[in-house]
């Protein structure tokens, strides 16, 4: 059970940038923080976000001082003080400087798609606490009608990642106000996707600019596209018959071809369009820059674009395993600290369950009719709950990795494919039930 040398190197790159001096003094947020000896020092403050439980604070804040072995507990209001002087930038170059080179840097092969990264781009919502100063900043919804605003305003924030679908991996998070646009976002993500890149993208990114600016990048893209888009997109949803390809010579509108000229982009090129039959017996039509016949027919892009329902899958992570809407403050830099640690530690986990979930059993073995895989909930369990001997402790960390090897092989469950069970119609007090009365927290 000897875990492999690149989580040991991660883990040990993790510890060593935790506790580098220039680290904490890129992360405060003032020269003066941090400089006293406190209950709450700068690595327990990153791990204490990090480790985010939905346990009372107190008694959370009690289990630390057990651990860190410095006599009282801080009291409430004193990690309030602590993590108002840690800048949530800390997570973001953990996961950048550390956790991503496991994954893609020298001497890693990351996996690939018929030779490509599958790279999906999506947001989702996110509700924050009903505070004035998070409505300022954040934004949200409030409903209306011909009087005017009628109150139960919902404040929300916008979350868009990047995510790697076969290494269940976030390349790149952020957290906007709610009215910014995920195609604005998405763009934003672009500088991290390079030649050889295909990007799964859903319909609300579908457009002629969004398309131009990965193809300057070097990359291609499967997408869905909405009903009421291109001219022959149209006409392919009319004729509602799959395994259709045809190409076609896209234009940019002409009020565009200039700013686009300047920005170095692409104003025309061509387009291959593909329609799909779901199993659910509706149409869909994908357009696509692999344009070979040969290399990618017909009947390999259901299949591919159906990769991209794994960063839905990731979001449900992010907001149910990890409670990520389970805010533990009420300030837009608490909000920004819980969004990107929980995105490190999918990452970290992603990387960390790596060995554990090569050596569980395939369909066939034993009496085993479906192959097993990880169960989230028992490795994020896990995970948080040896967070501490991971990254603070003494403790070596093969030894520590070695205890989690086991505890992320016990409990696997089965992959059932292609099981899709009807969804039932959507329901207030369904999900309240299920909320009160169902749900199973992790942590």
């Amino acid at each position: 059970m000897r875990p492999i040398p690149a989580a040991t190197t991660l883990l040990e790159n993790l510890r060593a940038l935790l506790h580098a001096p220039a680290f904490l003094g890129r992360h405060r947020t003032q020269d003066t923080a941090f400089t006293r000896e406190r209950l709450l020092p700068f690595a327990a403050c990153v791990l204490l976000v990090l480790q985010k439980t939905l346990k009372s604070l107190q008694l959370h804040l009690h289990e630390w001082a057990q651990r860190l072995a410095t006599g009282p507990a801080a009291t409430a209001g004193a990690w309030t003080q602590a993590r108002a002087k840690l800048r949530h930038s800390a997570f973001v170059e953990l996961n950048a400087a550390v956790v991503l080179p496991a994954v893609y840097g020298a001497g890693q092969a990351p996996a690939r798609w018929r030779g490509h990264r599958l790279l999906a781009i999506d947001s989702s919502t996110l509700r924050l606490p009903s505070t004035e100063k998070l409505w300022a900043h954040f934004g949200g919804q409030e409903p209306s009608n011909a009087t005017g605003p009628c109150g139960g305003r919902v404040v929300q924030a916008r979350l868009s990642v990047l995510y790697d679908v076969l290494e269940r991996v976030g390349l790149e998070a952020a957290v906007s106000g709610f009215h910014e646009g995920e195609v604005a976002l998405g763009a934003g993500h672009l500088s991290q996707v390079g030649a050889g890149d295909l990007l799964l993208i859903d319909r609300g990114y579908c457009g002629f600019e969004f398309f131009a600016r990965i193809l300057a990048r070097g990359a291609d893209f499967v997408g869905r596209c909405p009903r009421r888009s291109f001219g022959p997109v149209q006409e392919l949803f009319a004729r509602d018959v799959a395994a259709q390809s045809v190409t076609v010579r896209l234009a940019a509108p002409r009020a565009a071809q200039a700013r686009l000229r300047a920005e170095g982009l692409p104003v025309e090129w061509t387009l291959r369009l593909v329609s799909v039959r779901l199993s659910t017996g509706e149409l869909e039509v994908l357009a696509t820059s692999l344009l070979d016949p040969v290399a990618w027919p017909v009947a390999a892009f259901l299949e591919t674009y159906g990769q991209r329902w794994g960063i839905e899958t990731y979001y449900h992570g992010l907001k149910s395993a990890l409670a990520l809407e389970n805010w533990s403050g009420q300030t837009v830099e608490a909000i920004l600290q819980d969004t990107h640690a929980a995105v490190l530690l999918s990452n970290l986990e992603s990387v960390l369950t790596r060995e554990a979930a090569a050596d569980l059993p395939r369909a066939g073995a034993g009496r085993r009719r479906h192959p097993a895989q990880i169960n989230r909930a028992v490795s994020f369990h896990a995970l948080k709950s040896r967070l501490f001997e991971l990254l603070l402790s003494a403790q070596p960390v093969a030894e520590v990795l070695a205890q989690l090897r086991v505890l992320f092989a016990a409990n696997p469950v089965s992959v059932r494919p292609h099981r899709s069970p009807p969804r039932p119609p959507p329901s207030v007090m369904r999900s309240l039930h299920f909320q009160k009365h169902v749900r199973k927290m992790i942590f």
